[in-house]
């Protein structure tokens, strides 16, 4: 059996500590080694930033053994002299950072190795946004000493599986907390007061590094502003507004809500109906006493509760809970004449006005044109509503169901079969229950920013958060900059002004932002395309943005098993063969499951906060991925083709100045002095093609 260069984790283990703005870190590394052989390893962790070294420890049978802690010079000279003797492109990924290191031995044969580290840092603060990082994706290696493998011998041994990974955060300020926020996991936050929160995470097939935003407000409603930009490119801001914790019950908005149920036969089915009338009655009891509701349902023709809103009082609500109980399932879908009516209840005030509409079925009675059900719909409006349709089952019209979100200031969503209808529906109810502030504008001043997502602003609600991608195009730095976030409250309008906010021009920081944003701009570019009809335009930015940043689009799915394709450009006869078909016929498809995937997908990558998908056990939500024949590494997406990992931004028309080094060979390290970025994407592989500073890096055997 080959010995491996690299002993794979079995799990890390998390604990930090933020007491203002100083961390305290522990973390616990179980590795394992898996060979009949006692082994001995070379361990490396890069230090943060600002970060010392508090203390080092080996388990050695149960008992904690204190480590020496060498320093970061020994550390740097030891990982030079192994980076050269391995020969191993992926140590690269540790070039130009701070190392601890140390030596671990012995290992013994099939058993787990478990380590301990504490370190301190004071965490960085910009326009009162702290972030806290660790460096999960290089902070993980044990690496095995002495050997130097052949790739023959590599490529018999089995890939490394990343083990698991749960991390714990407690955080305490002198202000407020807000806007708590990973691009990079899935996390749990608890708030234990307005100062005092904890975030969990708990992960097994993201390797990415752990990041974490937060905001210190006493404002009412606090902001967060994170930006990036590199040098003759737009800037990407992502800007998140949360509500404070303590909303009186004075300071929330009355709303008007009228909720649309389809009764007809086929909600029978499945136990839909009994689902789709618990979360109707889940849905009327979240009202307030000041808010007001009515009840449509339709099956061949549309029944009203009351012909007008009533209040949401105790009467109101026995009201409500006699006519949901009484629905029955039966006969047609008459979808056309229920919206009609939903729209002549509202009347023209300041409040919120919500219709929620639910079907599982296309218009089968009366008008049944899409097209003339919209422009009933929008002759019947005297008013501003939102409008949030659900649809129930893949039999529904997602092109009806979506345009009505989508140009309603809206958003479509979809329970599949799969899944719980009165959980989701019930969860999106409890989520609008609270307004607190509508008609939501931003004016963002001096700064120059444009496509913003979400296209139309939604209003903002007791305990949510709303986030806001765009990007800007200021010549240069833009520093002292003032947002003004204006909405309505109580019946009148209220102006906030957040002031001295920088939109730098900068390289590093917060690069995850330009791939945020792209896979927002993606998903509702496909809207359009499936809504208005597809132009070379839309979906030639789908194919540019999909393969630039490894976005899973209907264009660029075949990326991920036709490598031989990934640069062609938008006029290559054969790629245009391939997006016309397949993935235009996706694209026009209505009704059935893939549309509903189709929906669910491009709804999800409008609202997307997170860089990578978690895992890929649910194929609908997969908005970013990194595949066998893609990787995503530093702002670049690289695809593999013959062997070689090539830089999306790569165009041999060009003709850019080529840089050609031979893998491991003296000017390949000395390149890499010079230019420390490139080690990052070097260490892809033997063989890598990579765009930086207007030249042609090409890394050969």
């Amino acid at each position: 059996m080959p010995l491996p260069n690299v002993l794979p984790v079995k799990s890390i283990q998390l604990d930090t500590k933020i007491v203002g703005q100083v961390a305290t870190t522990r973390v616990e590394q179980v590795f394992r080694n898996d060979t009949p052989h006692t082994l001995e390893g070379t361990y490396f962790f890069p230090i943060p930033e600002t970060a010392s070294i508090v203390e080092f420890a080996i388990w050695e049978n149960g008992k904690k053994l204190v480590g020496e802690v060498r320093t970061r010079e020994e550390a740097r000279r030891i990982y030079d002299e192994i980076v050269r003797r391995q020969r191993d492109p992926g140590l690269l990924e540790y070039a130009g950072k701070d190392l601890f290191q140390a030596s671990i031995f012995p290992i013994p044969p099939h058993s787990d190795k478990k380590l301990e580290l504490v370190y301190s840092q004071v965490l960085k603060a910009e326009s009162g946004t702290v972030s806290y990082k660790y460096p999960l994706g290089t902070g993980r290696n044990l690496w095995r000493g002495q050997n130097v493998f052949t790739e023959t011998v590599r490529g018999q041994m089995p890939a490394q599986k990343f083990g698991t990974v749960s991390g714990k955060i407690e955080i305490t300020g002198r202000e407020a907390l807000r806007n708590v926020y990973s691009p990079s996991h899935k996390i749990d936050v608890s708030n234990k007061s307005e100062r005092a929160l904890s975030v969990s995470f708990e992960t097994s097939d993201n390797d990415n590094d752990f990041q974490l935003y937060y905001g210190l407000s006493n404002d009412d409603f606090g902001m967060t502003l994170l930006t990036h930009r590199e040098p003759g490119k737009d800037g990407y801001f992502l800007l998140t507004l949360s509500p404070k914790d303590d909303v009186a019950d004075r300071e929330l908005v009355n709303k008007d809500i009228v909720f649309v149920l389809d009764t007809s036969g086929s909600m029978a089915e499945e136990g839909k109906m009994e689902k789709a009338r618990s979360a109707l009655l889940f849905g009327m009891r979240t009202l307030r006493d000041g808010d007001r509701f009515n009840v449509i349902s339709f099956a061949g023709e549309e029944h009203l509760m009351e012909r007008g809103l009533i209040s949401a009082n105790a009467a109101g609500k026995r009201r409500g809970e006699e006519f949901i109980r009484n629905l029955r399932p039966t006969g047609g879908t008459n979808i056309n004449d229920s919206l009609v009516a939903s729209m002549k209840q509202f009347d023209k005030n300041d409040r919120p006005k919500m219709l929620v509409f639910m079907t599982d079925g296309l218009p089968t009675v009366g008008e049944t044109s899409i097209e003339k059900i919209n422009a009933n719909l929008q002759k019947a409006k005297t008013t501003d509503v939102r409008i949030f349709p659900f649809g129930f089952g893949y039999d529904v019209n997602t092109a009806l169901l979506d345009k009505l979100g989508a140009e309603n200031a809206g958003i479509s969503d979809y329970v599949q079969p799969k899944e719980d209808l009165e959980i989701k529906v019930s969860n999106f109810f409890a989520r609008v229950s609270s307004p607190v502030l509508s008609d939501i504008e931003l004016d963002f001043g001096s700064a120059d920013v444009e496509l913003m997502y979400p296209r139309k602003l939604t209003d903002i609600f007791k305990g949510m958060q709303l986030t806001v991608m765009g990007r800007y195009k200021n010549a240069g730095d833009l520093n002292g900059a003032t947002i003004i976030l204006r909405g309505k409250s109580g019946g009148e309008t209220r102006s906030f002004n957040y002031t001295n906010l920088d939109f730098r021009l900068r390289e590093d920081d917060n690069s995850f932002l330009p791939r945020l944003w792209a896979s927002r701009r993606v998903g509702w570019l496909i809207e359009q395309i499936r809504l208005n009809g597809e132009t070379k335009e839309l979906k030639d930015e789908v194919v540019d943005l999909g393969t630039r940043y490894g976005i899973v689009t209907p264009y660029t799915s075949y990326l991920a098993t036709d490598g031989t394709l990934a640069n062609a450009p938008a006029t290559d006869a054969r790629q245009l063969s391939l997006l016309s078909r397949g993935a235009a016929a996706k694209m026009k498809s209505s009704s059935g499951a893939d549309a509903v995937r189709q929906s669910v997908q491009q709804n999800s990558m409008q609202s997307n906060v997170t860089v990578m998908a978690e895992s890929a056990k649910d194929e609908d939500q997969i908005l970013i991925r990194n595949t066998m024949q893609n990787q995503f590494v530093a702002n670049k997406n690289f695809i593999q083709q013959s062997n070689i990992w090539v830089d999306a931004e790569f165009r041999p028309e060009l003709k850019q100045t080529e840089v050609n080094l031979k893998f491991a060979s003296e000017e390949y390290f000395a390149v890499l002095n010079r230019e420390r970025e490139l080690a990052q994407w070097f260490a892809l592989g033997e063989e890598v093609v990579v765009v930086w500073k207007n030249k042609v890096y090409r890394v050969t055997k």
